[in-house]
């Protein structure tokens, strides 16, 4: 089974409402689907979303870099060698992650379809159903009671509130949906890099003392700012997570090393695909620091990929892979679905996935 054929679809599609962070807004998903073919008429595939202000990678880039030198790797290889192919990926180019963490999905789900199994028990596990939160986008007033109100109702158990730069509103907007939602919901805070370590410290510290029961903050501050992360976690009892300040296992031991954040979310784009991924999983394990995978605006494929991940390797708090959700349409046919709060896989060969709509 030796790979034949590389395609590369740019897809571009609406959202059912607008997903608004302190670093963005955007009304549609912008992605790169790569599909590998192999002589015998398998196919495999993988996603690189286009995140501008977060990994800086565009969907021209990252079809160039599989056309070029990954696809260089992959031509005429065969799924069988997969640890190999894995690593001569993650060495073929420095950085492009997206793009890695697309040929590496496609390359998991080819070996996988190889052997006739899902994606999950290809990883070692029967699970095939992963909890997620959803995002509340930022926003403020009127807007939050109804977004809360009808996300609940949808099943969802964990919310994740975006916040930042507005620091009283922000206050305000995190107590008024702990009001609405009660204590039964869990509700994490995702700054985005919008406040200043002393906003950060500020906020969090006032979200305690009001006893609004926040189980995280993540990124409070600028992703360079390791010291200032570290500060804020020092300061505050709350868990802080890192996110844009973790990419791949060099960020990960800085982290650990200045104890900078009590937690990391790890994304498949931001490391490389579902082998680093791993590795960053088991080393904050082994470190004592709390774990959740995450996912940029993409579709079916990457957070399948991520959710296959999951279910074979557990994080310390509910995932945070509700991405695909926010897509009006699905572009491909089969694949995941959403149930309550879940993120439910297809028992099927790889991802489940039949083609591109």
């Amino acid at each position: 089974m030796k790979i034949a054929q590389i395609e590369c679809f740019r897809l571009t599609t609406p959202l059912h409402r607008p997903f608004v962070t302190a670093l963005r807004s955007t009304n549609s998903l912008e992605t790169l689907v790569v599909e590998l073919r192999t002589s015998d008429g398998l196919r495999g595939y993988g996603e690189a979303p286009q995140v501008w202000r977060v990994t800086g990678e565009s969907l021209a880039g990252a079809e160039a870099c599989i056309r070029g030198p990954l696809g260089d790797v992959l031509q005429h290889r065969s799924t069988n060698d997969l640890n190999h192919l894995l690593v001569e990926v993650s060495d073929a180019v420095v950085g492009n992650f997206g793009a890695k963490a697309a040929v590496d999905a496609a390359l998991h789900d080819l070996a996988a379809r190889g052997v006739g199994q899902s994606l999950p028990r290809f990883l070692g596990t029967s699970c095939h159903e992963v909890a997620t939160d959803v995002t509340v986008s930022a926003g403020y007033d009127d807007e939050i009671r109804s977004t809360t109100t009808a996300r609940v109702a949808d099943g969802f158990r964990a919310l994740k509130l975006k916040v930042g730069p507005d620091l009283r509103r922000d206050i305000a907007k995190v107590k008024a949906v702990r009001d609405i939602v009660g204590r039964d919901v869990l509700l994490r805070l995702d700054a985005n890099q919008g406040w200043t370590v002393k906003e950060a410290i500020s906020a969090i510290r006032t979200l305690e003392d009001a006893d609004v029961n926040v189980e995280f903050v993540e990124q409070p501050v600028a992703a360079a700012d390791l010291e200032g992360l570290a500060v804020v976690c020092s300061a505050v009892a709350t868990p802080v997570m890192a996110d844009e300040s973790c990419f791949g296992l060099r960020d990960l031991t800085r982290i650990i090393t200045s104890h900078a954040a009590d937690m990391v979310n790890v994304k498949l784009a931001k490391c490389g695909g579902l082998r680093a991924g791993r590795a960053l999983l088991e080393l904050a394990r082994a470190h004592g620091v709390g774990t959740m995978m995450g996912s940029m605006m993409e579709g079916p494929i990457g957070v399948g990929a991520a959710a296959s991940l999951v279910a074979a390797y557990p994080t310390t708090v509910t995932s945070d892979l509700d991405a695909a959700w926010w897509v009006e349409r699905s572009p491909v046919r089969g694949g995941l679905r959403y149930d309550a709060g879940h993120v439910v896989l297809p028992d099927m060969p790889g991802l489940g996935i039949e083609g591109l709509t």
